[in-house]
């Protein structure tokens, strides 16, 4: 059962010991080389990333989140020295990551700015050559929006696009905690290798371990694959800063999921077992719109994305005409509407936090990396494997596991 108000949750009940030196400042060489601990039922054992379909059962989906990290972060230098970095988090105008990155002249982006006092009216400019063509990209600052800004980019050439200008002149946004800067190779291993929908400024990092060799071997184990897409936001980063969870404010997160990908999960009775934290995220919000659905067949786009709360006020809410929907029930009342607005897929956000308490619908294992101390990400597994985290974390830290985001894996089935 849910608590009655996860609100409370005290954030330093999550804390643990983490020195530098366990925190992975590169990956290993091969990626499936790393360990893997393995949480079953209680119990602990560990092995070697590779072997991973050795632990799973024939018959079961595997859900990956398949985005692609953008190099976001693009610098421009003000004619006094200043160093300015525009980090971009999520697109404005047009919203859609698709169109915005196809646009050929101007885009706007929520930004963070990097020395931010340094850059008060005046408008940034760089020269630049992107794919044989000289151009000036400009940035002008706009209206504030939170810790955040709006920033329109502007440049005079209509055979580039934004997508190209990024992929010339952008950084790829490594994790802060790693401590260094980021380097050619992170292009490449920042990255899954089943990336494919440009979006997010952090990785689905625990995607990181899989290679081709162990898809093909989860796939001959009678293990099926399928994707959803939730594009990472620099809130993945954002510390718990609040005693109580409720001061703690989720970013908005961008999800796709197909018509393909929901009926996979229906035909697995609702269940999957989910590739990183990202995946947990956007398949327990599929649950919650669908529930939704069910309450309110005609809700707006905007009503069906997931507030952060919403789960917990969802399922405490009782009237005589509706009972807790199964996974399979709301996942058919999410292709109801597919059917009816004569969709492919749903396009929609979540800003769901998970935190013990939490009853999952639809994740029943879970493949994810360690997690930094006092962090949401860390509730999340907590809620997972009801409070039994540090168990694994003092294991993990006693066996000479690597963490974060370039560390080992583990697989939790509670």
């Amino acid at each position: 059962m849910i608590n009655e108000d996860p609100r409370h949750i005290r954030i330093s009940e999550f804390d643990y010991p983490l020195p530098d030196e366990r925190i992975a400042k590169f990956p290993l060489a091969e990626r499936d080389s790393s360990k893997l601990l393995v949480y079953r039922h209680g119990e602990i054992t560990e092995d070697v990333f590779s072997s991973l379909p050795r632990h799973l059962e024939t018959g079961h989906l595997m859900v990956f989140n398949n985005t692609k990290v953008i190099q976001a972060r693009l610098h421009f230098r003000k004619e006094t020295g200043a160093l300015i970095e525009v980090f971009c988090l999520e697109p404005i105008e047009p919203n859609d990551y698709a169109l915005n990155f196809q646009q050929t002249g101007h885009a706007a982006w929520l930004c963070m700015i990097g020395n931010l006092k340094k850059w008060k009216e005046s408008t940034l400019s760089r020269e630049m050559t992107v794919k044989g063509h000289s151009l000036t990209l400009t940035a002008q600052r706009g209206e504030c929006r939170g810790t955040s800004h709006w920033v329109d980019f502007r440049w005079n050439n209509n055979e580039v696009t934004f997508a190209d200008i990024l992929e010339v002149f952008g950084e790829l946004p490594i994790p802060p905690y790693l401590n260094r800067e980021t380097q050619e190779s992170d292009k490449e291993t920042y990255q899954t290798v089943y990336s494919k929908v440009k979006g997010s400024v952090a990785a689905p990092t625990a995607g990181l371990h899989f290679t081709p060799r162990v898809l093909d071997d989860l796939r001959r184990h009678g293990i099926e694959t399928n994707e959803v897409t939730l594009h990472v936001g620099a809130g993945t980063f954002k510390p718990v800063k609040s005693e109580e969870i409720a001061g703690h404010e989720m970013h908005k997160e961008y999800i796709s999921v197909s018509r393909g990908t929901i009926e996979r999960l229906i035909a697995h009775n609702g269940r999957a077992i989910a590739v990183g934290t990202t995946s947990v995220r956007t398949l327990e919000s599929l649950y919650h719109i669908g529930a939704m659905l069910l309450r309110h067949p005609d809700a707006t786009d905007e009503q069906l994305q997931v507030q952060q709360w919403q789960p917990y006020e969802q399922s405490s809410e009782t009237d005589g005409n509706f009972s807790t929907p199964s996974a399979v029930e709301a996942l058919q009342a999410v292709l109801h509407y597919l059917d009816r607005h004569k969709m492919e897929t749903l396009h929609t956000a979540t800003r769901i936090i998970i935190v013990p308490g939490y009853e999952y619908k639809i994740v029943e294992a879970m493949v994810t990396n360690f997690h930094q101390p006092q962090s949401t990400l860390l509730l999340l597994v907590s809620a997972f494997i009801h409070g039994d985290w540090r168990k694994i974390y003092d294991y993990a830290l006693a066996h000479d596991f690597r963490f974060l985001s370039y560390g080992d894996s583990s697989l939790l089935i509670p």
